[in-house]
């Protein structure tokens, strides 16, 4: 089943698709909103003004998938958005048991909708991977970062991600470890802590072949937290730092001082513009 999304397309001709996943208990719309009244520092646009990231990106199409409606265990049995069930995004790996099949299914529909942006033409013609940023906010990134090691294919123009974790950390850790300074096959490991199956090889037919070890470890990723985020501690964002660097990924961090869980105003909105920019001019 195909995921709901709000779509704010391109002003201009376009040369870039940005999919951002929003976090647990939001939706597409209401996180697209949001996002697009935070502002960047005076002078970021041409008029010295505070600028919006959907102004100063008119090239690009924006995609905001909507996280399926699951039952809560931990809140007996509540509706609720999120794109798997958890006990808690304090501590992510507190009951994984909840959180396996859920997040097995987002998985596949992240993966199913990232093909159709290649060649979708409700606003242009798709464009290739090259030219889609994966990004995400708390629950939302811990997803892309799901769907980027189960698909193991890299290829994108790059990631954000915002006071989010590293789903299974223990697993993603361990599975470094268990390779022997290995580092090729510890991707391959590493994808199966996120598909249906344990097996390496059963996880290759699924997602379509092997791990792509260069592709994905080309990926520019920006992940960035404030350190009075009360919902999700700043020591979770550092840890899927840690994990990623410790795959051979190359990870920006960016930590700030105030922001919440949300983000910070306008320095973090600043940073995103900076990475954008770069990495747009490089495809």
């Amino acid at each position: 089943m195909s995921l709901e999304s709000k779509v704010v397309g391109p002003t201009g001709p376009h040369t870039h698709t940005v999919i951002f996943l929003h976090g647990r208990d939001s939706g597409c719309a209401e996180f697209a909103d949001e996002f697009f009244e935070s502002e960047t520092s005076p002078g970021e646009g041409p008029d010295q003004t505070p600028d919006t990231l959907s102004e100063l990106f008119p090239t690009v199409k924006w995609v905001f998938p909507s996280a399926p409606v699951l039952r809560s265990a931990r809140f007996d049995g509540a509706e609720m958005s999120q794109w798997f069930d958890m006990w808690s995004v304090e501590d992510p790996e507190e009951r994984p048991e909840t959180q396996r099949d859920g997040l097995q299914r987002s998985v596949g529909q992240i993966l199913s909708l990232i093909r159709q942006e290649g060649d979708d033409g409700q606003f242009a013609a798709g464009v290739p991977r090259s030219r889609i940023f994966l990004c995400g906010i708390s629950q939302g990134f811990a997803t892309a970062v799901a769907a980027l090691l189960a698909e193991g294919q890299g290829g994108f123009a790059g990631m954000i991600g915002l006071c989010s974790w590293m789903p299974s950390a223990t697993r993603a850790e361990v599975s470094f470890g268990e390779d022997d300074n290995n580092t090729t096959p510890s991707l391959s490991q590493l994808r199966t802590v996120f598909t249906m199956t344990p097996s390496s090889n059963t996880a290759n037919e699924q997602m379509g072949g092997a791990v792509k070890v260069d592709s994905l470890r080309q990926i520019p990723i920006l992940i960035t937290h404030s350190l009075d985020d009360n919902v999700v501690p700043v020591g979770n964002g550092r840890r899927l730092r840690d994990i990623l660097r410790l795959h051979g990924f190359t990870v920006e961090w960016k930590e700030y001082p105030d922001g919440g869980h949300w983000i910070n105003e306008p320095q973090g909105v600043d940073d995103m513009v900076h990475f954008l920019r770069k990495y747009m001019d490089l495809c």
